[in-house]
């Protein structure tokens, strides 16, 4: 593996070592708020707190490996010699990035619904945006197509926005039944967006080659699982005496 190939692997990785453990104890803390609120079951006073703590560290992490990833994909599908639109888009797409993470931090310091909705909005634009580029894969763009529903990238997008949403809406669920229930319901959505995830991710791994693999795995006609015979043949090892 090259070091590219090692900058491929980050974003299932910090999926893996940290993204699902993170959600195994939000929504361990989620059962028992509700629990405590719904049954008044007794809990430590905090796992209100600690729920609502650990859903923002998923939503962080979550929103920095898709930004990651994209960012990486990006600029390494292509030499950045080579890099189409050159400086001038490389540089808006810069700005693409730092905008989705300034949002993203003001996000997390304001506390207004209205304030918390418009930055988590402009950072999924910003996120999405990123995800539009011709570098980035996409297994389809039309809903209508089956591959665009086993499509990890607009899964993976969806479930940016879910988190970016649940994480806008964290006060207002204390003092409004509607709002959690909105929260409840978009929280459950994206737990099953997870398990998908956790299924598409792998089938991805398994189809993407090495960087030195790729231009004989592309010449490859996908549509009829064949490929080209090689140009010159391996010469056969010599023969032990």
């Amino acid at each position: 593996m090259q070091f590219v190939d090692w900058l491929w692997l980050i974003h299932p990785a910090l999926a893996v070592v940290v993204v699902y453990p993170l959600l195994g104890m939000v929504l361990r803390a989620a059962r028992q708020t509700r629990d405590q609120r719904v049954l008044k079951q007794t809990f430590p006073a905090a796992v209100g707190k600690n729920h609502a703590d650990l859903g923002t560290w998923l939503t962080t992490t979550v929103t920095g490996i898709v930004l990651f990833a994209e960012v990486v994909v990006i600029t390494t599908v292509n030499p950045l010699a080579e890099f189409s639109g050159g400086p001038g888009r490389l540089f808006q797409l810069f700005l693409v990035l730092v905008g989705s993470i300034v949002a993203f931090l003001a996000l997390l310091n304001v506390r207004k619904l209205i304030y918390r909705s418009t930055f988590a909005l402009l950072c999924w634009i910003g996120i999405l945006t990123l995800g539009m580029q011709p570098e980035v894969f996409r297994r389809s763009d039309n809903p209508l197509d089956p591959e665009f529903w086993q499509s990890h990238y607009w899964s993976g997008i969806v479930l940016t926005g879910l988190m970016l949403i649940s994480l806008a809406m964290r006060y207002a669920i204390y003092r409004n039944i509607r709002w959690r229930r909105l929260h409840l319901s978009l929280n459950i959505f994206a737990a099953l967006i997870f398990v998908v995830q956790g299924i598409s991710g792998p089938r991805d791994l398994l189809e993407i080659p090495l960087s030195w693999q790729k231009s004989t795995i592309y010449s490859c006609n996908f549509d009829n699982r064949t490929c080209p015979q090689p140009s010159d043949q391996a010469s056969p090892l010599p023969q032990t005496p």
